[in-house]
């Protein structure tokens, strides 16, 4: 017997005691007078009880459960305790969802849900982002009416979603590509994923245009040397014809070699997960060099100028800055007119140290600053081959200044010259001491 049934006996019983203890000492009349007036009173607050229990149930409320004695107070401990059973369960639940719709956010990922009718039901922040929508505005809209692109319409309603839909320019991506996946689930709906696949269709591109250019790169000097091994093997030439011909034919396998050495180069840094190393780099004498090799690639055809802080320090890798920071200087002699002015600077910008290379050459358009470090980019496609480029130098420079968590800064005005800055972290910074031997100022 559960305590409801125990407690309501023992009140009934109670009742009996009193009736017939009122028997014995007043008779009968009395005994039944004290029966009715306690069954009244009984049932009176049972009711009253009944009656808070109604409004109890008919508008529920956490914390305003009622108490009383006897029989109710048991009866509306049990009902608080489920209550607060209940409610601890509804506040799980709601925890997870949160949690839920958080990991949604957090995604990378676009998520769109739609009902049986096409309609909005949620989205995340990406979703829309990429669809250009308004969670709170667009909800219960059908998404047909608010994505009208045919392309999109089409995937839809065709309801084959083995492979994703590749659209361009949506919402903030004007100029980027999102990949729309739908997932049918439940009862006839649809969970729409969206990815931003921007940066892997641009490394596709460039993926290809590389293949490309190799190609193209390779094929003319190929050219030459076959056309002119052909002539040779087949035609009588005479000995100043051989050996032109044979110069020539070297010129274009040195270039060759040059692009096969620059490739590799690319390849090693890429391959590379290691960082450079943290020992001092000569800097100082590094940057002499490279101003030595300016003077004999110019051949006296610049007015050469090296301007070098004797306190500037640098930790990395020696080869792969030689590399980097010569590419830059041997650009700046070959894209400079004769009579130009080019300006080798080692110095310090707030406490990072920087190389700075700077000419009076054609100088770059905007448009063609961003795309300076592709391979094989070229502003003047002719003229670099004039010049002995190989199209991989900057890329180079690219990759060794990446490696070396510096930064490259390039700045250009059409006909007035480029500067090109290496900005070197703090932590590859070093400020020593100046040797008397070291030169702080020279100019050729």
């Amino acid at each position: 017997m559960n305590v409801i049934w125990a407690r309501s006996a023992a009140i009934l019983i109670s009742l009996v005691v009193v009736a017939v203890g009122a028997y014995f000492v007043a008779g009968a009349v009395l005994a039944l007078a004290v029966m009715s007036v306690s069954l009244v009173c009984l049932v009176a607050f049972h009711l009253y009880q009944i009656n808070r229990l109604w409004k109890v149930l008919d508008a529920p409320a956490y914390g305003e459960i009622p108490s009383a004695l006897g029989l109710w107070g048991e009866v509306y401990y049990r009902l608080h305790r489920l209550v607060k059973r209940w409610r601890l369960q509804v506040l799980q639940v709601e925890r997870q969802h949160t949690r839920f719709i958080q990991a949604i956010q957090a995604s990378p990922n676009g998520v769109l849900m739609l009902d049986d009718a096409d309609q909005i039901e949620w989205c995340n922040d990406v979703a829309e982002q990429h669809f250009g929508l308004n969670a709170r505005r667009d909800v219960r809209q059908r998404i047909t009416h608010l994505i009208r692109r045919p392309d999109f319409v089409h995937y839809l309603t065709r309801q084959r979603f083995d492979e994703p839909l590749l659209m361009c320019d949506m919402g903030e991506h004007k100029h980027g590509v999102i990949s729309v996946q739908v997932l049918p689930y439940g009862d006839n709906r649809k969970l729409v994923i969206t990815q931003d696949i921007t940066k892997l269709e641009n490394t596709e591109a460039m993926r290809r245009d590389f293949v490309a250019n190799v190609s193209h790169e390779l094929k003319t000097p190929l050219t030459v040397l076959t056309g002119f091994l052909e002539t040779v093997r087949d035609l009588p030439v005479s000995e100043e014809d051989r050996r032109r011909y044979v110069d020539m034919m070297l010129v274009q396998s040195m270039r060759m070699q040059s692009i096969v050495e620059d490739l590799l180069a690319l390849a090693k840094l890429e391959s590379d997960a290691q960082a450079p190393g943290q020992e001092l780099v000569p800097v100082r004498e590094l940057v002499n060099h490279l101003v030595h090799d300016a003077e004999a690639l110019s051949q006296e055809r610049h007015q050469i100028v090296a301007e070098i802080d004797p306190t500037v320090g640098l930790r990395g890798t020696e080869m792969e800055l030689m590399s980097a920071l010569g590419n830059l200087v041997s650009n700046a002699v070959r894209y400079t007119p004769a009579g130009g002015r080019i300006t080798i600077r080692l110095g310090w910008d707030d406490g990072h140290a920087v190389f700075s290379v700077a000419d009076t050459g054609l100088g770059i358009a905007p448009e063609h600053i961003p795309r300076l470090t592709e391979r094989f980019y070229r502003v003047d496609r002719s003229r670099s081959r004039d010049t002995g480029g190989t199209g991989l130098g900057l890329a180079i420079v690219k990759h060794v200044v990446s490696r070396h968590h510096a930064e490259l800064r390039v700045s250009s005005e059409v006909g007035r010259g480029s500067v090109f800055r290496v900005i070197f972290p703090l932590e590859r910074s070093v400020r020593e001491q100046a040797g008397a031997a070291d030169p702080s100022r020279r100019a050729a």
